[in-house]
């Protein structure tokens, strides 16, 4: 199977309303600013189904029992084109902990490219992890396996947080300015040391 489309690059905006009817901003935003951590998006076809609780249910205990889970503190979102009222009464049920967002006008499912599920009936399964910098770096599609996605989300957060930091070019440049300065300063209280005991070693011989 060819990759998502969207994988490495960044994830689309959007916003919805959650099982409590607050808009909620995507990529999620505190005072005004983007959260850097990693994000757990996950698309399921139906709230209250079998399979869809399963998933729902996993992801909740994966938050509080999972190492991977709680070092990164990686945000998990749930999403389906159930209503809102509908997403409450899931969310009471099953004392979901993250956020969950009804989507009836596929606003989200176009932006990521979900379309529906087996034999084209339903929504599609399909989860996405996304970086702290906001990029999509995986997805998985897997619409009968419920049990793959919180597994599929663990073996992702441990190849982020295995990746080499990446420095932005405005660091690359600033923390090469300030190397220099240090070299230069090293350099500049060499010299003026070796000038003192030149001094000294002339009196010494006068």
């Amino acid at each position: 199977m060819a990759p998502h489309p969207l994988i490495n690059e960044p994830a689309p905006e959007f916003s919805l309303p959650d099982a409590n009817r607050h808009m909620f901003k995507f990529p999620p935003e505190e005072q005004g600013v983007r959260v850097k951590k990693p994000i757990a998006l996950f698309f399921y076809p139906e709230a209250g189904t079998f399979g869809c609780t399963r998933e729902a249910c996993q992801f909740r205990d994966a938050l509080v029992e999972k190492e991977i889970f709680k070092r990164t503190d990686v945000q998990v979102i749930g999403i389906s084109s159930d209503s809102v009222p509908k997403q409450k009464r899931f969310v009471e049920s099953q004392n979901l902990t993250y956020p969950v967002l009804s989507d009836e006008n596929h606003v989200a499912y176009r932006a990521f490219h979900v379309g529906k599920g087996l034999m084209g009936f339903g929504d599609a399964r399909i989860t996405f992890v996304i970086d702290s910098e906001g990029i999509i770096r995986d997805s998985l599609s897997a619409n009968v396996n419920f049990n793959a996605h919180v597994k599929f989300v663990t073996k992702a957060l441990e190849k982020l947080e295995s990746r080499p930091s990446v420095r932005s070019p405005s660091e690359t440049s600033n923390a090469d300015v300030a190397a220099a300065r240090s070299e230069s300063s090293d350099d500049s209280s060499l010299s003026q040391a070796i000038d003192e005991l030149s001094r000294v070693a002339n009196v010494v011989g006068a």
